[in-house]
This record gives structure tokens, C-alpha cells and sequence, in this order.
């Protein structure tokens, strides 16, 4: 199999596993949170950066308060009636610590690629996603299922999102992605966790140097480094007084009218594009496994 290839695979299958997703929804979407409950996310990495989106988004729909933190910091102190975990594995060390710590009375909940993991058989309700596991070490369509998921637990209507995502990867990318060094992504909202998901995978697939910030945080101080050779992409809605701002670094702006999901796809498929102009392999990225599990 070609350089990459896999994970350019799983890039391309997530219409299809969205929809898979979507169609649980009306009989496991409350795992994630039943209307009214104080619910709180966790997750490590990539899931952790869901668990935001996920947050977020329910507290938006009015479906009740919902907080987000990393597992290997989160310790008991607030009351929540449901605490829900996100694992492509399941058998992330911290993750587990976590469930562990859950106080009694407290419903445990999870979310995973794997059935029968670790993390599957220490919570009390748990959705299995096995549909959007994936071969590769860098995640893609996992975290973007859990979220189209949530989204239509919540809801939504993703048909359209689905069909947009289908367009998308049919069409070249908007830009070339070698002919920056730079990558800077900003979010609102929902779109935050998504920024620094995008990042991640700049990072993790191209060795490349990626940030991303909320978005209007972005000029109290970090676009001091922005350049010629700066590609910054906004998640969501445009402020066009913040890509003037940015414009005028010399930086390129990219912003396109899709659903911030979408956008995502996106990332994902820049940072596979700029891991093969840099002669790296996506598939294989350097220092990282499909699962953190501590000795």
C-alpha cells in the first residue's frame, strides 16, 4: 500500500461513516447526555478536543450544562449526573483512571471504536462507533463521528453536512499546502475544539509547525510570528476585521463557506498533502502509537 494510504482511505470514508453514525443517534445518542443532566467530557488528545466541540455544542442546543476537560487532569470536585468518556481504543491509561474516580451514584459513559475494551466494560451505558475505527495511528473519522453523532443527538439535521463532505473530497484542496511553513487555525464556539484538532493533525501527520487559538484571541500576541509563509484558516464564521488583521502580516487567509465539520475534513486532508510533499508517511507518524497506555 502507498505512502499514507490508509489514512487518506479512512479521510475519504467519513460521509459514509457519518451517516452510520447519525442513524444511531435516535437509540444511543443519550448516552452522551440526557436533557436536563450536568454532564462533563473527557478524553485524552484528539477526544479530548471532541469533548470540548461536544460541550460546547450541547450547552448551545439548551440541552443542558455541560463542561470538558482532559482525563489525565481532570480530578472529582464538581457534581455531575453523568460523566462521559471518549476512547477510539478504549484502552487509554488515563481514560480508565478517570472512570475509576467517577463518584458513586454518578452514571459512567463511554464512547469507543473498540466493543469489549477496557473502557467499555467500566462504564454503566456505552456507544461503540466500531464502524469508525480506524487502521491508522492519527485519527480522522473517529472524532469526526463522535461529533456528527452528538451533533444529531442534539437535533441537527446532518444530511446536508454529509453531502457537503462528499463534495468536498471530490474537489482539490483550496490551496497548496507546501508552499507554507506555518499553520494556524482559529475557532468559535464548537469551532475552537475543532481548531486544535486540526492543528494536532498538522502536527502529528506533517511534523509541520501548527497552532491554534480562539479566534479572536489570535491578535493578543500570537500573530506577532505571522508572515509570508503563514497559512491561517478560520473555522465557522468569518470576521472580516480579523482576516484584514491577519492579511496585513503578509499571511495567507483561508476561509470557506462549509459547515466547520467539513472544515475539518479539510485539515485533515492539508495534513496529509503536506506530509507526503515533505517525503513523510501519514501512516507512520514519528514517536506516536494508536494507544497511550502507561506502564
Amino acid at each position: 500500500m502507498s505512502t499514507s494510504a490508509i489514512t487518506e482511505r479512512e479521510i475519504r470514508s467519513q460521509p459514509e461513516v457519518w451517516a452510520r453514525a447519525v442513524a444511531t443517534a435516535p437509540t444511543q445518542g443519550h448516552v452522551l447526555g440526557r436533557p436536563g443532566e450536568r454532564v462533563l467530557l473527557l478524553g485524552c488528545g484528539t477526544s479530548a478536543f471532541v469533548a470540548e466541540s461536544a460541550a460546547s455544542l450541547r450547552e448551545r442546543a439548551g440541552h443542558g450544562e455541560a463542561d470538558a476537560a482532559y482525563a489525565s487532569e481532570w480530578r472529582p470536585g464538581r457534581q455531575y449526573d453523568r460523566v462521559v468518556v471518549i476512547s477510539r481504543s478504549g484502552t487509554t491509561s488515563e481514560v480508565l483512571e478517570a472512570l475509576a474516580a467517577v463518584p458513586a451514584g454518578t452514571t459512567k459513559a463511554a464512547v469507543v471504536g473498540v466493543a469489549g475494551s477496557p473502557v467499555a466494560q467500566a462504564a454503566d451505558e456505552t456507544v461503540v462507533l466500531d464502524f469508525a475505527d480506524e487502521e491508522s495511528v492519527v485519527q480522522t473519522r473517529f472524532p469526526t463521528s463522535v461529533l456528527a453523532l452528538a451533533r444529531a443527538a442534539l437535533g441537527e439535521d446532518l444530511g446536508p453536512v454529509v453531502e457537503q463532505a462528499a463534495d468536498v473530497l471530490a474537489a482539490p484542496l483550496p490551496v497548496d499546502p507546501a508552499r507554507f511553513e506555518h499553520f494556524v487555525f482559529l475557532g468559535r464556539s464548537w469551532g475552537y475544539g475543532l481548531a486544535q484538532e486540526a492543528a494536532l493533525k498538522v502536527r502529528e501527520a506533517a511534523q509541520a509547525w501548527s497552532e491554534s487559538y480562539p479566534a479572536l484571541d489570535y491578535r493578543h500576541g500570537p500573530v506577532a510570528v505571522a508572515g509570508p509563509t503563514s497559512l491561517v484558516t478560520l473555522f465557522g464564521d468569518a470576521d472580516d476585521a480579523l482576516a484584514a488583521d491577519v492579511r496585513r502580516t503578509g499571511a495567507t487567509v483561508l476561509h470557506e463557506t462549509l459547515d466547520p465539520l467539513v472544515q475539518l475534513v479539510q485539515a485533515q486532508r492539508l495534513a496529509v498533502e503536506l506530509a507526503t510533499s515533505r517525503g513523510l508517511d501519514a501512516d507512520a507518524p514519528r514517536h506516536l502509537t494508536r494507544s497511550v497506555v502507561l506502564g
